[in-house]
């Protein structure tokens, strides 16, 4: 039976997340250290993340520049209703595709593409102007974000961070 998972989002359960963001790699030996738990509780919390899918898998982190893409780029695709199905097909086509969202307002797609060149970015973006307008966006620099605390509207952070009463 899957655990609900406000249940397994206490303190200890952030922590693990924090923990597993930092390094999925780690040994649940030392996850357990880091949280307070024995080894086998602190595998079995994580076990019941995955059940619960909070834990959706374990993904590697590559610098795409040491694999010869050194340009990273944004780009806002607005396009025509009848041209969705066609670009969506083609950007899950495009292998220096690295992420795909669908978006509100008058764009239809926000992608992060990794280019060899500028005339690799050139060209993709020529191909994906062919469904709409593309306006594209150099990367200068990324900070990676972890969700490593309770958000701000989750019961546990209203609870943490309530206004005290004044006596």
């Amino acid at each position: 039976m899957a655990s609900k998972p406000e249940r397994l989002l206490d303190d200890i359960g952030w922590n693990i997340l924090a923990a597993l963001q930092a390094n999925a790699r780690v040994s649940f030996s030392d996850l357990g250290r880091r949280v307070g738990l024995s080894a086998p509780a602190a595998a079995e919390r994580v076990r019941r993340m995955e059940e619960a899918g909070i834990i959706t898998g374990y993904r590697v982190s590559l610098a795409v520049e040491k694999l010869g893409y050194p340009i990273t780029a944004l780009l806002r695709i607005s396009a025509p209703e009848e041209n969705c199905v066609r670009l969506g097909a083609v950007t899950r086509a495009l292998p220096q595709v690295v992420e795909s969202h669908r978006v509100t307002g008058s764009d239809r797609l926000v992608l992060k593409v990794s280019a060899a060149s500028v005339n690799h970015l050139d060209e993709t973006i020529h191909e994906l102007s062919r469904y709409g307008t593309v306006t594209a966006a150099i990367v200068l620099s990324s900070r990676t974000a972890t969700v490593a605390r309770p958000p701000a509207a989750s019961g546990t952070a209203r609870a943490r961070h309530a206004p005290r009463a004044r006596r």
